[in-house]
């Protein structure tokens, strides 16, 4: 696909959508592209990046800039420096102990296939390069057409939705297609991500798909709408 093409995709799945955050493209290349800024500064999470992208910023990070987030690491595979190692099952010993996991759960998180030397964040319009997966953040209603216009192109995975971690969306939407998550606590602190959101990671290489069948979905659903209300006032006594 052209690049430019990227705004006009971004354009027909946001505004069926009526999304109120920008769509981010996360890619991994071997190298950085020509012209993009490298993150400077620090980040408590590799989701942070998520954030900083969908309030409009191009960038690519190193493994070095995930160090801070054990369990994006993790799904990431990235390897801690030895000296930070320890703060993986630190990590996984809090959650744990906490009731939020249990030490069995950890083998079943999907992870990426192998260590990324680059990782591009941009918004979906400005991506400098083809994206791997796409995040697209909203509310449930909203996230319902992505959903749907998913499997109306036979692209959503067979799989429940995820809770967490968020980040391992990115990994199983690469190698399962279409995945939906209802965050994480991390997550929604890290990102903002409202009380009355959800996400949806999309693998690239489906995108058009989905735009080709988005404005189907809106529209059918608009109909069905009109419909519903109808036997809602016709047979509610």
């Amino acid at each position: 696909m052209s690049l430019a093409n990227y705004q006009e995709l971004e354009r027909r799945l946001s505004q069926p959508m009526g999304l109120a955050r920008r769509p981010v493209a996360v890619a991994f290349r071997e190298s950085p592209p020509a012209g993009v800024e490298k993150f400077s500064g620090t980040e408590p999470s590799g989701c942070s990046f998520w954030r900083i992208a969908a309030e409009g910023r191009t960038f690519y990070t190193v493994p070095a800039d995930h160090y801070n987030c054990p369990i994006g690491s993790y799904t990431h595979s990235i390897a801690l420096p030895p000296d930070r190692a320890p703060e993986l099952e630190q990590a996984l010993g809090l959650m744990a102990s906490a009731g939020y996991i249990k030490m069995e759960d950890i083998p079943g998180v999907f992870r990426l296939p192998q260590t990324p030397t680059v990782i591009i964040y941009a918004p979906l319009g400005d991506t400098p390069v083809d994206p791997d997966v796409v995040l697209f953040s909203g509310r449930p209603a909203s996230i319902m057409f992505l959903e749907e216009a998913a499997l109306r192109a036979g692209v959503a995975a067979q799989l429940p939705m995820f809770s967490r971690p968020t980040c391992m969306a990115i990994p199983a939407a690469l190698s399962q297609g279409t995945v939906a998550s209802s965050g994480c606590i991390g997550n929604r602190i890290y990102t903002g991500l409202g009380d009355d959101e959800l996400y949806v990671a999309v693998p690239g290489r489906d995108l058009d798909r989905i735009a080709a069948e988005i404005a189907t979905i809106a529209s059918a659903n608009a109909q069905l709408a009109e419909y519903h209300r109808g036997r809602r006032q016709t047979l509610t006594a």
